[in-house]
């Protein structure tokens, strides 16, 4: 297990303005969380960085942006009206609700060796928890005894209209994908894309969750990146396809965000886990403080979503070759993840406590990190000193840098504050800077400094002259 826990994480996280319980002042709202000033931006330099080497960086690739609330059709063609839901048992004395399959998973925890270690969760049915939890007389955490698990559906519902009723109900979509599957024939007719090519968005996604904890891992609210890769089953090995999305999955997580290797594994689904239209589910799981768990899910699912939006419809979601003329319904592969998911890794990743300076530091890659760098005045009460300051500041600030201003305080505690906020570096202007234009320049993990030109900058922080 990690040498820090999640409570750590969470401290600094409120501590450094990176996430806020909501609505705090009201006691706040169950697995709901504000992203502050510094998780603001290091959410947005994560959907960046997807965006930019999913849609930007490949030809293959167009994005979207579709509603939050769609045709409440979409969600019964989908099967998220029908069976979209959670096992859910309740606590009898108190009416607290849990999920039944977490319930056991913590039991099996509490009880080593009490079950064979091939032994899956995942793979019981309802019917199967509710004999476990039978069995072994498994109690809810408050040691009461639980109802018998039920579906506990996800959706968000809604209405529309002036008039309430069934036909002006909707729901907050559970995910990003059903817009992408009911724009594909416009997004075919209005681009001149051609298989295999995918469609990629990042939104937001709602859903009703039974459990809650594990911080912004399990939330309400959460923003999802998805993709659809269509290609036509005929022509494309799907097995070489789904191979290369998992490689650049991989390679996204270990490179763009720079976590590291050993902290994440591949998973595949078993045959009685796996969604019976899927041909093969595998996760991307990570090492949080709380165990291995699902970040990122990549799923061959055939041309199901498609057929079902078109029974469901009455309109024709085919597609038709340019070249051969054939007339066909796509296959697809779905890479989808949780750009939530995504930040709290990274934050547990490159959270270090430096025992050696006693320090704690957030070791995120500069396209990562709310700011790239931060400039100090050596002393506040110098005219000169702040004005030259003031000038480094704004030429970086004018030419894209994610710069801070930070003058509080001793110099040695602004470096333990930037070093917990993930700042690679920090600059200072001191008195010597008066006299040859010359800065100091500080790394944030080795804590050295080297002297520099202040027109150098330029090229440590890529400012095109």
């Amino acid at each position: 297990m990690p040498d820090y826990s999640l409570e750590d994480i969470v401290s600094l996280a409120k501590r450094r303005g990176f996430v806020y319980s909501t609505s705090e002042i009201y006691g706040g709202l169950t697995s709901s969380y504000d992203y502050g000033p510094l998780g603001a931006q290091l959410l947005k330099n994560i959907k960046d960085a997807w965006w930019t080497e999913f849609i930007t960086k490949r030809e293959d690739m167009v994005g979207l942006d579709s509603q939050i609330m769609l045709h409440p059709q979409t969600w019964v063609a989908s099967g998220h009206v029908g069976s979209f839901s959670d096992p859910l048992v309740e606590d009898t004395k108190n009416h607290k609700r849990y999920r039944a399959d977490h319930i056991i998973e913590s039991w099996i925890e509490q009880h080593p060796g009490a079950v064979d270690h091939s032994f899956s969760v995942e793979d019981l049915s309802i019917a199967e928890m509710d004999l476990f939890i039978s069995d072994h007389g498994v109690l809810s955490p408050d040691g009461n005894t639980l109802s018998e698990a039920k579906d506990f559906n996800l959706l968000f519902k809604t209405g529309i209209g002036a008039v309430s009723g069934e036909k002006d109900t909707v729901y907050l979509r559970g995910e990003t994908a059903q817009g992408i599957f009911s724009n594909f024939k416009q997004i075919t007719d209005s681009t001149r894309v051609t298989l295999p090519f995918g469609v990629g968005q990042v939104g937001k996604s709602f859903r009703n969750e039974i459990t809650t904890g594990q911080f912004v891992f399990r939330t309400l609210e959460f923003e999802q990146a998805e993709i659809e890769y269509f290609f036509n089953p005929e022509e494309s090995d799907w097995r070489a396809l789904f191979s290369d999305w998992k490689e650049a999955m991989w390679q996204f997580v270990t490179h763009t965000l720079g976590v590291r290797e050993d902290n994440i594994r591949w998973r595949q689904h078993t045959d009685a886990e796996r969604s019976f239209y899927s041909k093969d589910t595998y996760d991307l799981d990570y090492h949080f403080p709380f165990g291995w768990k699902e970040l990122w899910g990549i799923a061959y699912r055939t041309d199901y979503d498609l057929r079902q939006h078109m029974q469901h419809s009455g309109q024709s979601l085919e597609y038709r070759d340019p070249h051969a003329g054939e007339v066909f319904v796509p296959h697809v592969i779905e890479p989808a993840v949780g750009i939530n998911r995504l930040l709290l890794m990274v934050l547990c990743d490159a959270y270090w406590f430096d025992a050696e300076r006693h320090r704690t530091v957030l070791k995120l890659s500069s396209n990562l990190a709310p700011y790239q760098a931060a400039v100090f005045p050596l002393m506040k009460n110098k005219p000169d000193l702040v004005t030259k300051a003031r000038a480094v500041f704004a030429t970086l600030l004018q030419s894209g840098v994610r710069v801070t201003w930070d003058d509080r305080g001793n110099i040695g505690k602004r470096y333990l504050y930037q070093d917990e906020v993930g700042t690679p570096s920090c600059i200072t202007i001191d008195f010597e800077t008066l006299e040859n234009d010359t800065v100091t320049i500080r790394d944030r993990d080795s804590t050295e400094q080297e002297r520099m030109p202040i027109s150098d900058l330029q090229h440590v922080f890529n400012i095109k002259g």
